[in-house]
């Protein structure tokens, strides 16, 4: 089954998630996501990308049900590194990137969302790292990412009780760019993706390369520890407890174990 499509209107590039009904990101889909960027890449008559899912949602998130095949911590730290470096190239994409939001960005979707450079969303979004609810933690780079939009207060917050926000919190906290009614988003995102095309690709490039430049070896360093953590914790009786419990539809019991 196709799991997602790039299309080309005149300068813009469009990727479209397409794996029903959450989007969910399965090793696959990532894996169709990276061929994608390579075709981008090397396409000279797109400049600017807009990545969006179809459907009722941008991404739910990873895909739970492929949790329960993982047996050791070597296995879920080496999901979260194939994850981390899949958004940590789309953040340094030398053409622009821009997630387009409706529904829900939530948990690794989210973390995606992230990684690109601008992010629009529909007004009534709900953007949100739950992965404590699964006795789980961020693995796709979130720990790291979402405190250096919001802030440590409001990212802690996010990530300690699991709640999203709408598009509309977004913007005044500054995880996205502009919020819209869902029925003009779309068109919204290709109105600035064409004023953006319409610049020089090497200064886009250059600007992009220098957004990035400011990143430190803590930020480096961050994304190595949550890798590790990520691993530990996946082999945690209460990560069991909360995988398990989500495929169940019923609220987890976490003992601490």
């Amino acid at each position: 089954m196709t799991s997602l499509t790039v299309a080309n209107e005149k300068k813009v590039g469009l990727i479209s998630l397409q794996r029903p009904p959450a989007n969910a990101l399965s090793n696959d889909l990532l894996t169709a996501l990276s061929d994608a960027l390579d075709q981008v890449e090397t396409a000279k008559d797109i400049r600017v990308v807009l990545l969006y899912g179809e459907g009722k949602f941008f991404s739910a998130g990873a895909d739970i049900k492929e949790f329960t095949s993982i047996q050791n911590s070597g296995d879920s730290s080496s999901m979260s590194e194939k994850g981390q470096k899949l958004f940590e190239r789309i953040e340094t994409f030398p053409k622009p990137v821009i997630a387009v939001i409706h529904g829900a960005a939530l948990g690794g979707g989210l973390e995606l969302a992230m990684s690109c450079h601008l992010r629009l969303a529909s007004e009534n979004a709900q953007l949100g790292l739950p992965e404590l609810q699964l006795g789980l933690i961020p693995g796709f780079g979130g720990t790291q990412r979402l405190p250096r939009y919001v802030g440590s207060a409001k990212a802690a917050e996010m990530m300690f009780t699991g709640e999203p926000i709408t598009g509309k919190q977004a913007v005044q906290w500054g995880l996205v760019n502009h919020a819209y009614p869902e029925e003009v988003l779309m068109e919204k995102a290709k109105m600035l993706a064409n004023r953006i095309a319409e610049k020089s690709p090497a200064s886009l490039r250059a600007v992009i390369e220098l957004l990035n430049y400011g990143k430190s070896n803590s930020f480096y360093q961050g994304m190595n520890r949550e890798m590790q953590l990520f691993g530990e914790v996946f082999l945690s009786e209460d990560a069991k407890e909360g995988i398990q419990a989500f495929i169940e539809k019923r609220s987890p019991n976490f003992v601490g174990s």
